[in-house]
């Protein structure tokens, strides 16, 4: 039986889809059973509705994060989601969130963590000279950008190289290391069961 994942998107849903498209083609033995974005004009909630995949959006209120989130939580544990997938979630998790689905929340970044934590890591990379940079798939945990690391991928910086098409060049790494990490992960939840 394939395991049942939620996705958090706020935004266009690139790397959401990428999972999606390895699901369809066989790649990934998963089931995304529910999207949920903090934006109602979220592209990615238009994308789930396409592919038949259940979508919703909540209000989501900065000075009361953890309302979202107990609806967002109890929406995925209603659906039987055992791993919850991040894909372009711009939101910081509180620690009752992530104690909740302790080491079943994961992560992409745009960078080689531990290196170029938070906001623009592209940038960061750049500004810092380094010569790859690429991104990485984690666990989230209350430390931001700090959790155990399941996948990455490397991507050389260019001399030419902007914000902008270091991150573009990133993204096309993220839309198939994502997938790869999730593979491993159902292959470990599958070998416990």
């Amino acid at each position: 039986m394939s395991l049942k994942l939620g996705v958090m998107a706020s935004g266009r849903g690139s790397n959401f889809l990428a999972i999606q498209n390895e699901i369809e083609r066989g790649n990934l033995d998963a089931e995304i059973a529910l999207l949920i974005s903090d934006r109602a004009q979220a592209p990615a909630l238009e994308l789930a509705t396409a592919h038949g995949i259940a979508a919703q959006a909540f209000p989501y209120d900065k000075s009361d994060r953890s309302a979202f989130e107990k609806k967002a939580g109890d929406a995925f544990e209603a659906a039987g989601c055992a791993y919850i997938i991040l894909a372009g979630f711009m939101r910081i998790l509180t620690p009752g969130f992530i104690d909740r689905f302790e080491h079943r929340i994961l992560n992409i970044h745009p960078s080689l963590l531990p290196s170029f934590k938070g906001l623009h890591p592209q940038q960061q990379a750049l500004d810092a000279g380094v010569k790859f940079s690429g991104c990485t798939v984690h666990l989230v945990t209350q430390e931001l950008d700090a959790g155990p690391i399941l996948a990455q991928a490397v991507v050389p910086v260019e001399e030419e190289d902007t914000e902008e098409s270091l991150s573009r060049r990133i993204l096309e790494q993220e839309h198939q290391v994502y997938a790869q990490a999730i593979q491993v992960l159902i292959a470990k939840h599958h070998a416990m069961a």
